[in-house]
């Protein structure tokens, strides 16, 4: 949808209804922001000298699909790190007997499977609204999420049942090199996984992906706890091996509860109050723009949205409200990372001793 072409009218989502001024603009997207002084912001007026500057659907859906593609690179690559790192654990742990190896192995293998249900969220996530999902499918990243979350449990709960059967009966672990050079390669492997997850996630805003990646690291340290438990049965202390184990489903119950916190603040339509704070500024800065009213930021996929009511001259024209409206949403979609939408509710300034027009509405309001 271009401002060129076509403006939807429609009431926002507040309540109060004036279609000749409500404004909504899906075409749009801007995931960066440069202050005018800096060499960043020269920078960027340059890019929109030298390169085309559309404001058309396609370049909102082209960087929908892009991020969406990044995502998806991010989880497939990663799954073939950590499918050879897991079976590479694994020739090891059926040659050792090592639980703690073990439990690495089953964790580095449910971390990697984790990539089909994020990879069923990115492709979902590409499909356009329509009239059931009217906000598309970015959302199914919120499942995926939660689907994460109880992997991770259910490897903690693996990994602490396996130890403590080994704690009740203890065994030798032999191969001890070889469990400790697994180690080793899971580290590695972990740490690799990790790093590319959190920073394509940050890029393209999936919370779902950054806790994949925290799930990674995670592992990482917990295949160096291994290392620890071979030094120990290297040394002739049995019990080192399972009691590693049991430290490695402590680690993995922390990397739950923030996986677990990052997934529910965002199905809970959580953002960073920063952000709030950036796009209050950007209003206040375009002319025409009396104040602030009600702002909302929330997060469809790895996207976001925005609802705004803000206060224009009361004698302005409805061209001249569209206007500031168009201008708001401009300033938005330049200043609030990743915002590919955003509904503009213009109200005029109240003259003195005018009834309030949205009194009609109060009775619709629930507390």
């Amino acid at each position: 949808m271009s401002h060129r072409q076509h403006h939807e009218h429609a009431p926002a989502n507040d309540g109060r209804h004036h279609p000749e001024q409500a404004h909504a603009h899906d075409g749009h997207h801007h995931g960066h922001e440069h202050p005018p002084s800096s060499p960043g912001g020269l920078r960027h007026r340059l890019g929109h000298l030298l390169t085309p500057h559309s404001h058309e659907t396609a370049d909102k859906l082209d960087s929908a699909l892009e991020s969406s593609a990044r995502g998806m690179r991010a989880l497939w690559v990663s799954l073939a790190v950590l499918g050879v790192t897991a079976l590479a654990q694994a020739v090891v742990v059926v040659l050792s007997g090592s639980v703690a190896l073990l439990g690495d192995t089953v964790h580095n293998a449910a971390d990697a499977l984790t990539a089909v249900p994020l990879g069923i969220a990115f492709l979902l996530g590409c499909r356009a609204a329509n009239r059931r999902y009217t906000y598309g499918y970015g959302r199914a990243e919120d499942l995926a999420g939660i689907a994460i979350v109880l992997t991770i449990t259910g490897s903690a709960a693996f990994a602490a049942w396996t130890a403590a059967e080994r704690l009740l009966d203890p065994r030798p672990v032999a191969h001890l090199p070889a469990v400790a050079a697994a180690a080793l390669v899971g580290f590695a492997g972990n740490e690799w996984v990790a790093r590319y997850r959190i920073r394509v996630g940050r890029a393209i805003g999936s919370a779902a992906l950054v806790a994949d990646g925290l799930h990674a690291r995670t592992d990482g340290f917990t295949s160096l706890a291994v290392l620890l438990g071979a030094g120990g049965a290297a040394l002739g202390w049995q019990l080192a091996d399972p009691l590693v184990g049991l430290a490695i489903t402590a680690a993995i119950v922390l990397v739950l509860r923030d996986a677990a916190r990052e997934v529910f603040r965002r199905v809970m339509d959580a953002v960073d109050p920063e952000l709030v704070d950036r796009a209050e500024r950007a209003l206040r800065e375009v002319p025409g723009v009396r104040a602030v009213g009600e702002l909302r930021l929330r997060w469809i996929g790895h996207r976001l949205r925005a609802e705004v009511a803000m206060v224009v001259d009361g004698e302005a024209t409805v061209r001249q409200a569209h206007a500031v409206a168009v201008a708001a949403e401009h300033a938005l979609l330049h200043a609030v990372p990743r915002l590919t939408a955003a509904l503009v509710h213009a109200d005029p300034a109240p003259a003195p001793g005018e009834r309030d027009p949205h009194l009609v509405l109060a009775h619709h309001v629930t507390p």
